[in-house]
């Protein structure tokens, strides 16, 4: 099993899928990444050499933000917006959607489960 960025990827995967397993590389990125190694899209992680593999962790480290730091990164951001108390800020704050959507219908993802409002009842027609 490859373990790369301390993440341990699938053997049985292609590289190009497996890499998508670290945080912060996407389908793009994989694609790229191959690309620049010269690894064929069909190869699979279990094929690989240990030569490749350390190639792509070089690759990896140096120049892309992963896993971590990424991480960390995001949630320094978020804390920022909160010190600042700017409106993305308070939006964090609550728990709620920060990018500007409804919630009076839908935003159930951030929102949580549904509550019931005591005393209110439904209008009947």
């Amino acid at each position: 099993m490859a373990r790369i960025a301390g993440v341990n990827i699938p053997t049985q995967k292609r590289v190009e899928v497996a890499l998508t397993y670290i945080y912060g590389i996407g389908r793009t990125q994989s694609k790229k990444i191959c690309a620049k190694i010269g690894i064929p899209a069909e190869r699979r992680v279990n094929q690989l050499t240990d030569d490749e593999v350390l190639r792509i962790r070089e690759t990896i480290d140096r120049e892309y933000r992963v896993e971590g730091d990424l991480r960390r990164e995001t949630a320094m951001n978020i804390k920022r917006l909160l010190d600042l108390g700017c409106y993305r800020g308070l939006r964090h704050r609550r728990g709620l959607p920060v990018r500007g959507q409804r919630t009076h219908t839908n935003a159930r993802t951030r929102k949580g489960k549904a509550r019931a409002i005591a005393g209110k009842k439904k209008v009947t027609k």
